[in-house]
């Protein structure tokens, strides 16, 4: 295999790895504190709503926003360490 080979298959796993990072919080943030944990959430207030509520309708689609931010700016360093930038 070229080193221009070995180079394309590590930034790919790099990159499969922060995918899977990022959708793992994401599927926390969503599916845990919109889900499993609302109860144990509904205990706190956020600007008049209980959290879990809060994060069920709200929280997860900034998350969403936030980790696609995220994700940017880990690809921008991942292009530029392995010299794909332009």
């Amino acid at each position: 295999m070229s080193d221009k080979q070995e180079n394309a298959s590590a930034y790919w796993k790099e990159n499969i790895k922060y995918l899977t990072i990022l959708l793992i919080i994401w599927f926390v943030v969503s599916f845990g504190c919109g889900i499993l944990f609302r109860e144990a959430l509904d205990t706190i207030r956020l600007g008049g709503f209980k959290l879990g509520f809060w994060f069920a309708q709200q929280g997860s689609i900034y998350v969403f926003v936030i980790l696609i931010f995220v994700y940017i700016r880990l690809m921008n360093k991942l292009d530029k360490k392995y010299g794909f930038d332009e």
